[in-house]
């Protein structure tokens, strides 16, 4: 499976945690590395917003 979401590529989470919100004030993100699939083949990336940066699978990202 290829990826969906280039590098620099804005995205939002598609379901933000509450603590999401309170730490970066909102659920912009840009795309900061392609990760390999996980253990199921789902495509993952390191994603950015202000200083909070964390891993995600494609599935819990969309285009902003």
């Amino acid at each position: 499976m290829s990826h969906k979401f280039a590098v620099r590529q804005l995205v939002r989470l598609k379901q933000p945690s509450i603590s999401d919100k309170r730490v970066t004030g909102g659920s912009t993100y840009e795309v900061v590395r392609l990760m390999p699939e996980d253990q199921t083949g789902e495509p993952a990336y390191r994603i950015r917003s202000g200083d909070s940066e964390r891993a995600v699978r494609e599935s819990e990202i969309a285009s902003a």
